[in-house]
């Protein structure tokens, strides 16, 4: 089994790139997200692979780190996701959105991939909610946010939008409130801290 590639990357198309090893071309389906990491050819790069074996071929799927990876085998558990569809979710999610909106429950983010209906996106939420606590969530937003009690952030997230914060920047800044006060913080203590990280963060 193919777990990691490093060679000249030889092109990249739509949804799909070529690596030349030793004059071999190994052709790697991966994310519009990994492929935009991708250097341009003939450039060298390194690419950690998961390699699905069919009856009628052998696919090679690539990720440029670590987490898409782990999302993309986790994704993969659940009825009705294939690799097309866990793709489909990592373009359009990155690893920190995807533990974002399992814990917010924000069926409209996982909608926003291609192949996801709200039907699918139900499932995915009532999945993945136990499983993904351990999971990556990049560098910007650490997994123990999914340990806080999801109405806690819910909540705080819905308090920072009506006082008329953004959602993409009240989210980073409520994960980081629970991540120094803990799962078990109540939602005003969440609510003040996500207030001073927005504080610290805005323009002067």
């Amino acid at each position: 089994m193919i777990a990691q590639l490093t060679g000249r990357v030889a092109a990249l198309e739509d949804g799909r790139c070529i690596i030349d090893v030793g004059g071999v071309g190994y052709l790697v389906q991966a994310s519009t997200r990994t492929l935009a990491a991708l250097p341009q050819p003939p450039e060298t790069a390194r690419v950690l692979v998961e390699t699905v074996v069919r009856e009628d071929a052998i696919l090679l799927y690539g990720f440029a780190e670590p987490a898409e990876r782990d999302w993309f085998r986790l994704l993969n558990t659940v009825q009705g996701v294939g690799a097309k569809v866990a793709l489909g979710i990592l373009s359009a999610l990155s690893p920190r959105d995807l533990v974002n909106a399992i814990a917010t429950g924000d069926r409209g983010a996982l909608t926003r991939a291609p192949g996801v209906g709200a039907k699918l996106a139900i499932r995915l939420l009532t999945e993945l909610r136990e499983k993904a606590g351990g999971m990556p969530a990049d560098a910007g937003l650490p997994a123990a946010a999914l340990s806080a009690s999801g109405g806690v952030i819910a909540d705080a997230l819905s308090a920072l939008t009506n006082l008329g914060y953004r959602r993409i920047e009240a989210q980073p800044a409520v994960a980081r409130a629970v991540e120094r006060l803990g799962e078990t913080a109540g939602l005003d203590a969440v609510i003040r801290e996500s207030l001073k990280e927005l504080a610290q963060r805005s323009p002067a």
